[in-house]
């Protein structure tokens, strides 16, 4: 590829990266280059980790459209922690990305922290709780199986008794 051409697909991918209105299609009429390209050009820049504007949902809200990894959601977490809203939203158009996107990545980020922060005493605590329950369960249960399998036994012997010797009269 020539100096040319790599300076051209960038810009255009660039362009695609940063334009989340402008279709492939509208993309490809505009510059002469076939949507094939543009399409293989946006998978390689996906793949190389960029954030890709993307369509709305059909329920309407907004996402980019592109599965990320948690690395990648990190990242653009750690990058907008210090930009107020106005600087997270020329970030979030320049990347492709939506603000809510990345307000909801960070409240999982934050929520994933505070979840390990959890102290061991404590986990050893509920563990043991749990584990107590779960002897006083298995022994309710023994007992009523017991109880179940005796009620069997005696209408089974009842029957039988009925059979032999016939009803029981009032007298």
């Amino acid at each position: 590829m020539t100096q040319y051409a790599a300076e051209r697909k960038e810009s255009v991918v660039r362009r695609m990266l940063a334009s989340p209105d402008l279709s492939i299609r509208e993309l490809s009429q505009e510059t002469g280059i076939s949507a094939w390209s543009l399409y293989d050009w946006r998978r390689q820049a996906m793949k190389e980790g960029q954030p890709v504007a993307g369509k709305s949902t059909p329920s309407g809200k907004k996402s980019s459209g592109v599965k990320r990894t948690a690395a990648q959601k990190l990242a653009v977490v750690i990058e907008t922690g210090t930009l107020n809203e106005a600087e997270l939203s020329e970030y979030c158009r320049k990347k492709g990305l939506y603000p809510e996107e990345v307000k909801a990545w960070r409240e999982a980020a934050e929520g994933a922290i505070l979840g390990a922060m959890v102290p061991a005493k404590q986990l050893r605590e509920a563990l043991a709780t749990e584990r107590k329950r779960n002897k006083e369960l298995e022994r309710e249960l023994r007992r009523k199986e017991r109880a179940l399998a005796e009620t069997a036994a005696l209408l089974t012997l009842r029957k039988k008794a009925q059979a032999i010797w016939g009803e029981k009269e009032d007298e």
